[in-house]
């Protein structure tokens, strides 16, 4: 682009900022959930890894059988009672399904269970949402 100001020189006009690449992702590979123990006791404790991939494992297997035993799962953060896991995306309508209707497990004569706190496709949708039940709740 040439520029002929009043001067009557011409001065090319320098791009200050140059677009290298632009892509948009359409339909992600993963899709992300955020998971809550919910339990009887009034403590329930503190939930590690091993406890998510056996609640996550016997709800898959009770809801859908061997192929739900066969969905891969990321598990990416404990933390207290939550958890947040990474699931393809194709299969995270059968995951929330069967998490929603497995019954829980009884261990020591207390009854605990998964309850979904939010499904996404991006995990950032999912991050800081600690505060927003109290929103309706007062």
């Amino acid at each position: 682009m040439v520029d002929t100001s009043m001067t009557g020189t011409s001065v090319e006009r320098v791009k200050k900022s140059h677009e290298l690449v632009t892509a948009t992702i359409k339909a992600p590979r993963f899709s992300y959930a955020h998971l809550e123990v919910f339990s009887a006791s009034a403590d329930p404790g503190e939930l590690d890894a091993l406890q998510v991939r056996s609640y996550c494992t016997s709800a898959l297997k009770q809801f859908l059988g061997t192929t739900g035993v066969g969905i891969p799962l990321d598990i990416l953060k404990v933390e207290g009672k939550d958890c947040w896991l990474r699931v393809p995306r194709d299969d995270l309508a059968a995951f929330s399904a069967a998490i929603t209707a497995w019954q829980g497990s009884f261990q020591d004569g207390i009854h605990s269970s998964l309850r979904i706190r939010g499904c996404s496709d991006w995990l950032g949708a999912l991050v800081g949402r600690d505060g927003e039940d109290k929103l309706w709740t007062g």
